[in-house]
């Protein structure tokens, strides 16, 4: 966990003067690597993702901060890694999510709109023998389990 402190405030230094960048997470795995994602509101290029991996190694070695060979890996969250930060939300306004409540429900619908404490999503739903009617939810992030975008191919 020191580690991964150590490499976050590492990344956050490399970013301080790039404001539209942000840290989403930091996670050291079993296997000795050290992933690293970074995003951006309008995405992040491979450019800035070299340049943080080079930031970040170069002074993990200087400092000795990892005794053993470790594989370093900076990206942007894959499509399948589920949200994290309200930023990131902010980000899929217009898009499809589902979200998975701590209650066992489950939601799908198109993010309208986001706040610090809650997001807005019109869910499509069908009743037995109706047509299907757009409500709009708004769900706090207190009662979020976990969220994810869906991918349409259409």
């Amino acid at each position: 966990m020191q580690v991964e402190k150590r490499v976050a405030a590492l990344v956050e230094e490399k970013i301080a003067d790039r404001p539209e960048l942000f840290l989403v997470d930091v996670k050291m795995l079993p296997n000795n690597k050290l992933i690293i994602h970074v995003d951006g509101d309008e995405g992040i290029s491979i450019q800035d993702c070299v340049a943080i991996s080079r930031h970040v190694g170069f002074h993990l070695e200087e400092e000795n901060a990892i005794e053993q060979a470790y594989n370093l890996e900076v990206s942007s969250p894959g499509v399948g890694e589920p949200l994290k930060l309200v930023r990131q939300y902010s980000k899929n306004v217009g898009r499809t999510l589902s979200v998975k409540l701590k209650d066992g429900l489950k939601k799908e619908g198109k993010l309208l709109s986001v706040t610090e404490n809650d997001l807005l999503i019109e869910e499509s739903v069908k009743e037995k023998g109706k047509k299907a009617v757009a409500v709009q939810t708004t769900v706090p992030f207190n009662d979020i389990l976990e969220t994810s975008v869906l991918i349409s191919f259409k």
